[in-house]
């Protein structure tokens, strides 16, 4: 249970962090590709963007770590949740 709290509490951060700024026409709603995308189009944000793809990153390391959850705590889970800080840290700092 603790990972999952740990996994939405960062996604969670993200969204908050990008939703700090204030956006043309609508928030993130969520790490998806779909709500990354429908975000990026309603705000004409560029898909080349460092923001865009710091973003992309993030969601596919959160989504990695959802499908190791079950297993036992590895090398592996403890990276990706290093990448998952150092990502935010990079989101936070590219949102200014």
């Amino acid at each position: 249970m603790n990972e999952f709290n740990d996994r939405m509490l960062a996604q969670r951060r993200v969204v908050q962090l990008v939703n700090h700024k204030d956006w043309d026409k609508e928030e993130l709603f969520g790490l998806s590709t779909k709500a990354i995308d429908r975000w990026m189009t309603a705000n004409y944000i560029d898909p080349s963007s460092r923001l865009v793809h710091l973003l992309r990153s993030v969601s596919k390391e959160l989504l990695c770590l959802a499908t190791k959850s079950q297993e036992q705590v590895s090398e592996d889970y403890r990276a990706r949740s290093s990448r998952v800080g150092a990502l935010t840290k990079s989101i936070e700092a590219e949102i200014g």
